[in-house]
């Protein structure tokens, strides 16, 4: 069984790209993080809205492995935990190499469903002017690799906190690699 820790928590009731850390977070079953601005059953970020307001929100929690920060600071991008936008950073877990529909069991009660992987964004460029590209790689094969994080639903609501353990559960094979949402 994999298993991992919450290394940060996040959140911003407004539109932007950087979250500030919290002491905990609740997470509440089909929308998302409470006080969050992509809280909801529909798309809330901004250019999908546009195109389609009533799409399912598959982006209601964003994770990032600590792991990938620590790459990033390596190569004199520093990168803090929610700089990024994530609700959760992780640490322990490759969320890059999860199947679709993994599900992580955090703290005591909460549970996501991994929707599949973030695009990194331009708006990554405002951190620092290489962090787009530094998010992106290529697979021996020449195939995007986009390492900005996962994202997932909320299945079953509950408190999140820094230093919670998590668990995660693996979905029946055949598993299905992660596609953006």
């Amino acid at each position: 069984m994999l298993s991992g820790l919450v290394a940060a928590v996040s959140k911003n009731p407004e539109h932007t790209l950087r979250k500030p850390n919290q002491e905990c977070i609740r997470l509440l079953a089909g929308l998302g993080v409470e006080g969050d601005a992509h809280l909801g059953k529909t798309v809330k970020h901004w250019s999908r809205a546009r195109r389609d307001p009533t799409q399912p929100n598959l982006r209601q929690v964003h994770l990032v492995h600590s792991e990938l920060l620590k790459e990033l600071g390596a190569k004199g991008i520093p990168v803090l935990p929610g700089a990024m936008g994530e609700n959760i950073t992780t640490r322990g877990i490759d969320l890059l190499a999860l199947p679709t529909g993994a599900v992580l069991h955090l703290g005591q009660k909460a549970k996501v469903q991994i929707t599949g992987l973030r695009s990194p964004c331009s708006q990554l460029d405002s951190i620092h002017k290489n962090l787009k590209a530094a998010t992106l790689d290529r697979d021996e094969d020449g195939e995007l690799i986009r390492k900005a994080g996962v994202m997932s639903v909320v299945l079953e609501g509950g408190d999140v906190r820094s230093g919670d353990p998590i668990r995660v559960e693996l979905p029946r094979k055949p598993h299905r690699s992660l596609e953006p949402v």
